[in-house]
């Protein structure tokens, strides 16, 4: 096992400003797949899978083989695509996410009123990663590392050189993600942010899971440790905690609750499986009133 650059292939969901990766070892052609997007039209209520299909195009072309479908977190601004691409392209692929995701499903279950039936072991993913555990896509070495703060289920993947990091950094010009959702906390993601730029060479790619083209600039993934070090405007070297959470809140009290983020919560704690139909044949969605 070594710590080979991997291939990365980046995709944008321009409705949600989400990046998905295909990630792969290109000498062994095993990969992995990072934050897949299912389309959904909330005023329709319909779901499609063009962006993931655009993903299975990519993995075909690369003649790689799915071993690892990864997600960063429970999002709350798009329903994830890790079971339609299980089910019907990769069946032996591994749906996974951090541990942490045993709190969210425990605090959101009964908002979206699940009952005491449904699980919140996690066990609707095939792996949940345990803080720093290791594992491999082909002969490259990686490692799952909690970053909890924007979400308490928050899980950055070090894949070789390459740092997949959800929503706890965005570019350096855009700073890091909001941290007043149920289970957030602003000074645990200074903490989380602190220990990556403490632990992780300079040089370390960092891949963004979102970025909205601030100030009009084109979108962009991709940046490093040390230019988030050096230039991320909420977080950068020399910054204090107390100062970042202060910046933070303040931030997050003027934001408005993401559109999807009810149909796409209660999705994600599922590990992307929507709800099981009902004797029309239909699936629903629970809307609670005045909860969040």
């Amino acid at each position: 096992m070594n710590d080979r650059a991997p291939v990365v292939h980046p995709f944008r969901h321009a409705g949600t400003g989400t990046w998905s990766y295909v990630v792969a070892d290109a000498a062994t052609g095993r990969a992995a797949v990072i934050d897949p997007v299912l389309d959904f039209d909330i005023a329709s209520a319909r779901t499609s899978t063009a962006s993931a299909q655009a993903l299975v195009d990519c993995v075909q072309a690369g003649g790689y083989g799915v071993d690892w479908l990864l997600e960063t977190h429970a999002h709350a601004d798009h329903l994830s695509a890790a079971q339609w691409l299980k089910q019907v392209h990769w069946p032996d692929a591994r749906v996974a996410i951090g541990e942490g995701i045993r709190s969210v499903q425990a605090r959101f279950r009964d908002v979206f009123d699940l009952g005491p039936d449904f699980p919140v072991d996690g066990s609707q993913f095939d792996h949940l990663f345990g803080a720093d555990d290791a594992f491999a896509i082909g002969g490259i070495a990686c490692r799952a590392i909690p970053v909890p703060g924007h979400t308490s289920d928050s899980c950055a993947y070090l894949v070789g050189d390459a740092l997949f990091v959800g929503d706890s950094l965005f570019m350096p010009d855009a700073g890091t993600a909001r941290c007043d959702f149920p289970g957030g906390d602003a000074a645990t993601l200074y903490r989380s942010i602190r220990r990556l730029f403490a632990e992780l060479p300079d040089a370390t790619r960092v891949f963004v899971c979102h970025d909205y083209g601030p100030g009009g600039r084109e979108p962009a993934c991709e940046t490093t440790i040390g230019a988030q070090k050096r230039d991320n405007i909420h977080v950068r070297v020399g910054l204090d905690e107390a100062g970042f959470v202060a910046t933070r809140e303040a931030r997050d009290a003027s934001l408005a609750m993401p559109a999807l983020i009810i149909p796409s919560v209660q999705v994600n704690i599922r590990g992307g499986a929507l709800p099981d139909p009902h004797a029309n044949g239909l699936r629903y969605l629970e809307f609670p009133l005045d909860a969040l």
